[in-house]
């Protein structure tokens, strides 16, 4: 008898590929906490699964940190991160608004433009890039990377916000302009909070997409000290050479993945919440 419509071997199959896929994706999580912990005698002389030995090593974050300069590479993937999350929202949601709510002549054309640009690859944009933002003075910059972030982020978001913002009922703009509300107070006081949802959504899309890219930052940043945690994490494998101190390369990658790991925990219902609501808006 089927549920939902849905029959049991359906439901049966799809719970056995969810569970599949969720091992392939806590296995290199667990595995990197287990060699994070070991030095390199433990990794070279037991099995891959094999628990670390007591007393654990925590002194290979600590040696990360210091000897590889992750805390530099913290701070700046922060900074990135947050001035491009900041700036991507503001672009998107301006631009969204505008191509939702007014009707021009060729708005609809300009709305697919933005939205084709999802189809470029990164790799085709590099090399362009690397000499516009050099011509005009802001690579090797975190304003550069910013600049970058915010605008390779619109496309993505304004598909999921122009939605938003086409659903919302004219009559409350057209009762805030009655009560005397300017342009930019029917925006920022009522419109925007009302597409909230879709807000946070994008906004954790993007700092996932911020914190882990590694492409731009590695062309656009060649001083050592603005490398962003990516980058830093291909510098210090390089700079081990030809003896790999894995305790530590672990340890590194951890720094990396658990403090974006937990933002898109604490937020997982969010982004769903955005998601199911753009998509029944």
């Amino acid at each position: 008898m089927k549920a939902n419509g849905i029959s049991p071997l359906a439901r049966l199959l799809s719970g056995l590929l969810l569970a599949f896929w969720t091992v392939c994706c806590v296995y290199p999580l667990l595995f990197s906490i287990l060699e994070s912990f070991k030095d390199n005698q433990q990794v070279y002389s037991g099995k891959a699964w094999d628990l670390p030995k007591l007393p654990l090593l925590w002194s290979n974050f600590s040696y990360t940190w210091e000897k590889y300069h992750f805390g530099s590479y913290f701070v700046n993937t922060i900074i990135v991160t947050t001035g491009s999350l900041i700036l991507a929202l503001i672009l998107t949601a301006t631009t969204s608004y505008v191509l939702a709510r007014y009707a021009f002549k060729g708005s609809s054309l300009l709305y697919y433009l933005y939205i084709s640009a999802m189809t470029i690859p990164t790799l085709m944009l590099i090399v362009p890039m690397f000499f516009l933002f050099d011509a005009l003075h802001v690579s090797n910059s975190f304003t550069g990377l910013i600049l970058l972030y915010s605008i390779s982020a619109m496309p993505m978001g304004m598909f999921m916000l122009v939605g938003f913002f086409k659903s919302l009922p004219h009559e409350l703009e057209e009762s805030a302009v009655i009560d005397g509300a300017s342009l930019y107070g029917v925006f920022f006081k009522i419109m925007l909070p009302l597409a909230a949802p879709g807000l946070v959504t994008v906004s954790i899309v993007n700092a996932l997409s911020f914190w882990n890219e590694y492409q731009y930052a590695l062309v656009l940043i060649s001083d050592a000290l603005k490398y962003t945690l990516p980058v830093g994490l291909g510098v210090m494998q390089g700079e081990m050479q030809y003896r790999i101190e894995f305790g530590p390369l672990f340890a590194g990658l951890l720094i990396s993945t658990i403090p974006i790991l937990i933002v898109y925990i604490i937020f997982q219902r969010k982004i769903n919440e955005g998601i199911v609501a753009g998509a029944v808006k």
